[in-house]
């Protein structure tokens, strides 16, 4: 018996899979304001491709753990 509840893992990893996935769409879709002004701001730290493996990973992470969460 776990004081934190027996579904901890499932819900902190669809926590962090689900951040993951969808705060770095959100970067990806909207980047900062200096950057959509055209300034000549330095490169973003992440390239579209390290983004799409962050959603990706991210992605199916959150669908392993909600699948684990609706199968007990």
């Amino acid at each position: 018996m776990n004081p934190l509840g027996d579904d901890l893992l499932p819900y902190l990893v669809l926590a962090f899979g689900g951040a993951m996935a969808i705060g770095t769409a959100v970067a990806l879709l909207r980047p900062p304001e200096q950057q959509r002004r055209g300034s000549d701001a330095a490169a973003p730290p992440v390239s579209k491709a390290r983004a799409f493996v962050f959603i990706t990973v991210g992605t199916i992470a959150a669908i392993w753990a909600l699948a684990s969460l609706l199968s007990n």
